[in-house]
């Protein structure tokens, strides 16, 4: 865990301007990871849904700039700032930031999912800025073309996987930790998104496919609740393996078959016929049990 002294809000105001003479929109952030700077607008009734018009600070990533003269002004109104926020979708660099999150109690390997997404649609993640984050996660940046809008989501594309509305930037210094540029990224610039990945972010999302009969289970563990969104999720033509890759994650984890009614339920749900879902959750849990053998007699 990071040491926060009475040296961390300048740091962090070094680090801001650094980021900012990139051409990246920073804004001061607490130890919390929230905007350190308090509304103008606290406690109004009804709530302002002010997005920066009224001219005073306390907006969030609306206040982010790259103006050195109106960084230094955010921080000043903010001297216990610990860190820096950085606004996505901004030109010029249009940041899309992909958090990578690590959640032991879902079971979740969020880079593991994203290679399963980019074999399944044929994409590869290009050496590109990475932020390394306290918790053991990391945070990709990629850029967008200027006529792409990709919302921020938690677990869409898969459980861990996370889009953000502003990035924690390097340097900073969190009550968990400090943030930090991955080894041999420091002198990369934002990779392109590739056109498939996308494709994945931009699209609307539909509602699961309802299958007269088929209701929901209830998730027997809070573990699998991520699981069974990643695979309602699924759209077709990856309704199998996304079943599959989460059947796969819950055996893993111990708790397979217990989740087994649930994962089927969800799969019906998006369209799979249930005699599909339950070979695939069958099949998951045989090579699981492989793997496992072959663990415990390894030397």
């Amino acid at each position: 865990m990071a040491t926060i002294d009475r040296q961390t809000p300048t740091l962090a105001l070094a680090h801001a301007l650094a980021a900012a003479g990139r051409g990246l929109p920073v804004f001061p952030l607490s130890a919390t990871k929230l905007p350190a700077l308090r509304s103008p607008h606290h406690g109004e009734q009804p709530p302002a849904h002010c997005r920066g018009e009224c001219g005073l600070p306390g907006h969030g990533v609306h206040d982010a700039t790259t103006d050195p003269a109106a960084v230094r002004a955010l921080f000043a109104a903010a001297p216990r700032a610990t860190g820096y926020g950085i606004a996505c979708g901004r030109a010029p660099h249009r940041l899309i930031g992909i958090d990578l999150d690590v959640d032991p109690a879902y079971g979740s390997d969020a880079a593991g999912a994203l290679r399963q997404l980019a074999l399944q649609h044929l994409f590869t993640i290009p050496p590109t800025v990475t932020v390394l984050t306290p918790s053991g996660g990391r945070h990709l940046w990629l850029t967008g073309p200027a006529d792409a809008t990709v919302p921020n989501s938690a677990g869409r594309l898969a459980p861990g996987i996370d889009i953000r509305g502003y990035l924690v930037g390097p340097g900073s210094v969190t009550a968990h930790g400090r943030y930090r540029l991955a080894p041999g990224t420091a002198h990369l610039t934002p990779a392109p998104c590739p056109r498939a990945l996308l494709r994945l972010l931009t699209q609307p999302r539909r509602p699961p496919a309802t299958t007269r009969g088929a209701a929901l289970t209830p998730t027997p563990d809070r573990r699998g609740e991520g699981l069974i969104q990643f695979v309602l999720a699924a759209h077709e033509g990856q309704r199998n393996t996304r079943l599959f890759w989460a059947a796969c994650r819950a055996y893993e984890h111990g708790f397979g078959d217990t989740l087994a009614d649930a994962l089927t339920a969800a799969a019906v749900r998006t369209g799979l016929p249930e005699h599909e879902a339950r070979a695939a959750i069958a099949s998951a849990a045989r090579l699981t049990s492989r793997r496992g053998e072959e663990t415990n007699g390894a030397a």
